[in-house]
């Protein structure tokens, strides 16, 4: 683009340097579906390996079809350049992998995303990275907990399945004051926070969700904001600052001076994504630019409909709570004014009058809406994450994420509302009929 427009609806269609298809002039990205690329000639390979100039190897490294849809996304959230991968959960580990080694630890924010909390408490453990946890309600807590050896904060924007938003800006500031990056996911708020705008030094997505939309695909991203100045705290940092052994002695931060500051993406790719191989296809990127192209009018009726919902369930007279980001009380209200514009999410909790049972039997009875574990489809979504998303963790975990045994998590899609709260409605009818039945 000539203009790096800022307007989401315009940069999920011309964002990054993508026009056209320089051999065909094709408008559509094309799928570059192959394993290798031609060198020019023996100086041109020398100089792509030697990091002289970029470009492409290998796609396990990187692909032009891959590099478009990082070129969007990084415009999208505000960041100097992007790595996708092939999930969220490998963009987590990469993410963390660049930077820590064993005897390092990090401290994460307790309120987490299952499958997140089991990678911090026992994959992490067993490399020798330890994770510490800290209650962002407080978000002094990060402070508290960290050491000469804490080479990263981690937190999600919008916690799933507690949805109180993170103090984003809060945690930041206290990882500038110790020299340490703040790394967000953002995976259930793009378009309505932009975490980097707020401090944080990295931003990660499961692509999967509501970027692809249309759950079909596995994938996520990392997305450097390059603000964080890594040769200033060497000392924190000497994955970044000494000479790496694993690609013959480069000092990551010099070696990027001449492409901007880019260190630790750069890093990120050469390194983690070349030995542990986390490639995203590029199929599957395909996918993913498909769904960018409309993920700003996706997301603005999902967040629409889950409001209307979340008004539906607070109105019920056998649902005891809902969890929402847009009805929220004291500091939560507060954060998630502060960090979320033009809507609150499309992630909506609730708990029955009856516990246990009545959620399993709202599950059951549903017609319309799915009962998967993902979030962000297109469709509307339905969990019980007590004995799916969130069952892998003690009791005392999920009781800290969020979860009870009868909370029902639903991911509201861009179906009509009104269908929307038909089919939720006559599942709580029939939960309560058979709930009073059994008894």
């Amino acid at each position: 683009m000539t203009t790096q427009s800022k307007h989401p609806e315009t940069v999920g269609l011309h964002g990054g340097s993508f026009r056209a298809d320089p051999s065909t002039n094709a408008v559509a990205v094309p799928i570059y579906q192959t394993t290798s690329f031609q060198f020019n000639d023996a100086d041109h390979a020398a100089n792509l390996f030697g990091l002289a100039e970029l470009g492409n190897i290998y796609t396990r490294i990187m692909n032009p079809t891959t590099a478009v849809l990082e070129e969007r996304l990084a415009q999208l959230e505000g960041a100097v350049a992007g790595l996708a991968v092939s999930s969220g959960q490998a963009a987590i580990s990469t993410a963390i992998l660049t930077i820590a080694e064993a005897g390092d630890n990090i401290v994460a924010s307790t309120d987490l995303y299952g499958g997140t909390v089991n990678l911090f408490s026992n994959s992490l453990r067993q490399i020798g990275i330890e994770v510490r946890w800290a209650d962002p309600a407080n978000p002094e807590n990060f402070r508290t907990l960290a050491d000469d050896r804490t080479r990263a904060f981690f937190g999600e924007t919008l916690p799933n399945p507690k949805l109180e938003v993170f103090p984003i800006g809060e945690v930041a500031q206290i990882g500038e004051d110790l020299g340490i990056p703040l790394i967000v996911d953002n995976t259930a708020a793009p378009i309505i926070c932009k975490p980097i705008k707020h401090g944080a030094h990295v931003v990660i997505h499961s692509t999967t969700k509501y970027i692809g939309g249309h759950g079909t695909s596995i994938g996520g991203v990392i997305l450097d904001s390059g603000t964080f100045d890594w040769e200033r705290h060497a000392d924190r940092f000497p994955l970044l600052n000494n000479p790496d052994s694993s690609y013959h002695g480069a000092v990551w931060v010099d070696a990027v001076k001449p492409l901007g500051p880019i260190a630790f993406i750069l890093k990120a790719r050469v390194t983690v994504q070349r030995d542990y191989g986390f490639a995203l296809s590029p199929q599957n990127a395909f996918q993913f630019i498909q769904g960018l192209e409309t993920l700003a009018l996706r997301f603005e009726r999902q967040n629409q409909n889950a409001a209307k919902v979340a008004d539906f369930l607070s109105a019920h007279p056998d649902i005891t709570r809902v969890i929402y980001a847009g009805q929220q009380q004291g500091a939560a209200k507060d954060r998630a004014d502060r960090y979320l514009e033009g809507g609150a999410g499309a992630l909506v909790g609730f708990e029955h009058a009856q516990g246990l049972e009545s959620g399993k039997a709202f599950i059951n009875a549903l017609d319309m809406l799915y009962h998967v574990a993902n979030i962000g489809d297109n469709r509307s979504l339905a969990i019980h994450p007590a004995s799916t998303t969130h069952s892998q963790l003690p009791a005392d975990q999920q009781r800290s994420a969020g979860v009870t045994p009868g909370y029902i998590r639903l991911s509201v899609g861009i179906e009509h509302a009104d269908d929307i709260i038909a089919d939720i409605s006559q599942a709580l009818n029939k939960a309560s009929i058979g709930i009073a039945a059994a008894a």
